[in-house]
């Protein structure tokens, strides 16, 4: 790997892009695994207990076994950033998966769950060139056809042929809709719209995670005066909006700044949502 890579596996740290899994574990041909990513920079570690909770919830959804408490992957976590040089903006991705299948072999063997967290430096994206955003053909499954209440690897396919799409027509990302048609997310982070001063983000309806920095975003811009809904949004409530911004774990909150043909400006709730939330993460 060109960065910097710690990987905790086994009772130990080993460095760089180490070979984990053999070509008969279950995750690698059957897709068993799940994740989460926080990220560690300027000397915080924000919602580090969030994130580390969620990975054990979906290794339940999955059918693995959570191996580890918050408070020893904690330690783990606190013992991995100390390798690096300090303030280093890392990505901490702790992961379950199975290494066996059961007896139909489809299903994963719980039993043989094993666990890794893998720190690796990651510079934070800067807002200072805002994204483009196109609305994608592919859409988000629903519960009943893929484990969209786990961040499991499995998903990600679908959202990388969405990425790669927006890719190869010009764009930075896109609008991914639900089965029904309505704004759901962006290919890699959750998607936030301004109209006339309120603050709106797509409701949650098991199609995609609600992620961990966009109920901290909700929190933080309600507390600060603003009108934050969740609602039903369509791809025309986005193009008539105000201000577009994304949040996720990996760059936190970022502007979009152009949709389709339409450009826009990273406006004043976009801004303040991030000073808001460094504020927080300092705090």
């Amino acid at each position: 790997m060109a960065n910097e890579t710690w990987t905790f596996v086994d009772g130990e740290w080993i460095s760089g892009n180490q070979p984990i899994i053999g070509p008969r574990t279950h995750a690698f041909w059957l897709g068993s695994s799940v994740f989460d990513g926080a990220r560690a920079f300027e000397g915080v570690t924000p919602d580090l207990d969030l994130h580390l909770e969620r990975v054990n919830r979906s290794a339940e959804v999955m059918g693995l076994q959570a191996l580890k408490s918050v408070g020893e992957m904690t330690e783990i976590a606190a013992d991995g950033v100390a390798r690096f040089p300090s303030s280093t903006p890392l990505y901490i991705r702790p992961m379950y998966w199975a290494e066996q299948g059961g007896p139909g072999s489809v299903e994963p063997l719980a039993a043989s769950t094993r666990f890794l967290m893998c720190l690796y430096e990651a510079p934070m994206p800067q807002p200072s060139k805002g994204a483009s955003v196109c609305v994608s053909p592919f859409r988000r499954p629903t519960i009943e056809t893929m484990p969209t209440n786990a961040k499991a690897g499995c998903l990600y396919p679908n959202n990388a042929r969405a990425y790669l799409d927006a890719k190869a027509r010009g764009y930075d990302n896109a609008l991914v809709l639900d089965m029904l048609g309505n704004v759901a997310e962006l290919t890699s982070s959750n998607v936030f719209m301004v109209k006339d001063g309120v603050v709106v983000t797509p409701a949650e309806n098991r199609t995609f995670l609600a992620g961990i920095t966009r109920t901290r975003i909700m929190a933080l811009l309600s507390a600060a005066g603003y009108r934050v809904e969740a609602t039903t949004l369509t791809v025309a409530d986005f193009k008539d909006a105000d201000e577009i911004f994304s949040s996720g774990n990996y760059g936190k909150v970022l502007p979009i700044t152009k949709i389709e043909d339409r450009e826009l400006q990273p406006g004043p709730v976009f801004k303040t949502a991030r000073d808001l939330y460094w504020e927080y993460a300092h705090a």
